[in-house]
């Protein structure tokens, strides 16, 4: 033992940016936001299922929920589900996935490798799931604090090999088969040659920049491509009713053009941009913004009854291990063992009919086949 304590006191020396990843992180969060109460009316049920609210805490492994609970004084409204289970997030190439194969996984249903979105490792076109429904008649969204040209809602529009061929993707987007869609931002759009802007409005968009100006909007498509302020981390700008705000737009946009039903896609991705830069209180910050859409979610599938809601991740960032904390305080600690993903599992939640498909250990691509098979009995 003695040896081995050597050499640990040796490489920390000699290399202490090796283990700067583990140094203790502490935030406490200044006071509780407000959570919501589910009614768990028809948690659960076997009944039809008419809407899916697929919601993905890009990054949001069990100890960022948790670290997002504790500095919430121990209440949080994704804390509150009843039906819980984990996901296995391997790639088709790859023990640790990246969010292009997760998402796609998510997306079709197939596993494919790292940096691909929307295709079969080979290069084949894997059809998704906002092409499959809106082809049987629902309406269907994407929403994102992502770069709409981001690796998860990309996989949900996007068939391309590269998740980095980013004028390609936007490209596709003015293709999708999504009525609605929400990400950022401008800048991204005016970097682009070819006019991607125009060419949503030429495929029947109506484009707007600020969220706020949603609620005004008659449009039989809307493409939300946000303003660079509400691009940021919470942190650092973003409007922290952007995210509740556009999703609760989203649901009633969607539930209103189709008798159908509808599926949305809702991302908090600025979870994994934190834990990526081993930030805890981003980590805090972006978990809580990304609990209030679910509350959102959750109050629409109680208000409607026939809506499923499912809450995951696509992988866990950053290997976050907590340490100690005051509840009472909302003072949470913690140390991120890498500034990578993980192959961990990640806990999946669900609410509403058919919550129970969802317990137990699956593989991502699974979750495509369960929502489908529930959407079934919505038919």
């Amino acid at each position: 033992m003695k040896k081995y304590g050597a050499v640990l006191l040796l490489a920390i020396l000699l290399f202490p940016t090796a283990v700067k990843a583990q140094e203790e992180k502490v935030y406490t969060l200044p006071s509780a936001q407000p959570v919501y109460e589910p009614t768990y009316r028809n948690d659960g049920i076997d009944a039809p299922v008419k809407n899916v609210i697929f919601m993905v805490g890009d990054g949001m492994g069990l100890a960022h929920m948790a670290s997002a609970l504790y500095a919430n004084r121990g209440d949080l409204t994704i804390a509150r589900l009843h039906h819980i289970g984990l996901v296995r997030t391997q790639s088709g190439n790859r023990y640790i996935t990246d969010s292009a194969a997760a998402g796609t996984a998510y997306a079709t249903g197939r596993k494919t490798d790292n940096n691909c979105v929307g295709t079969a490792a080979a290069g084949d076109t894997l059809e998704n799931m906002t092409e499959i429904l809106a082809a049987r008649g629902y309406a269907t969204g994407i929403v994102t604090t992502d770069k709409i040209s981001g690796a998860t809602p990309a996989a949900f529009y996007a068939h391309q090999p590269k998740r980095s061929m980013t004028a390609e993707i936007l490209t596709d987007l003015a293709h999708t088969r999504a009525d609605f869609v929400a990400g950022s931002s401008v800048s991204l759009f005016e970097k682009m040659e070819g006019g991607k802007l125009d060419s949503l409005r030429a495929h029947g968009f109506t484009v707007v920049h600020d969220f706020r100006a949603l609620p005004e909007l008659a449009a039989d498509k809307i493409a939300l491509i946000a303003c660079d302020r509400d691009a940021e981390w919470v942190q650092n700008g973003r409007d922290s009713d952007y995210l509740r705000a556009v999703s609760e737009f989203a649901m009633k946009f969607l539930a209103d053009k189709s008798d159908k039903g509808f599926f949305l896609l809702i991302e908090g991705a600025e979870i994994d941009h934190a834990a990526h830069g081993n930030d805890l209180e981003g980590v805090v910050r972006e978990t809580l913004d990304f609990d209030k859409a679910v509350a959102e979610a959750l109050r629409f599938a109680d208000s409607n009854g026939e809506t499923l809601v499912v809450i995951l991740a696509d992988h866990e960032t950053g290997g976050l291990a907590l340490g100690d904390g005051d509840v009472s305080e909302g003072r949470v600690s913690g140390r991120f063992t890498s500034t990578g993903h993980s192959p961990v599992p990640v806990p999946v939640y669900a609410y509403g009919p058919h919550a129970d498909d969802f317990c137990g250990v699956l593989e991502n691509t699974e979750i495509f086949f369960r929502i489908r098979a529930a959407l079934q009995h919505g038919r």
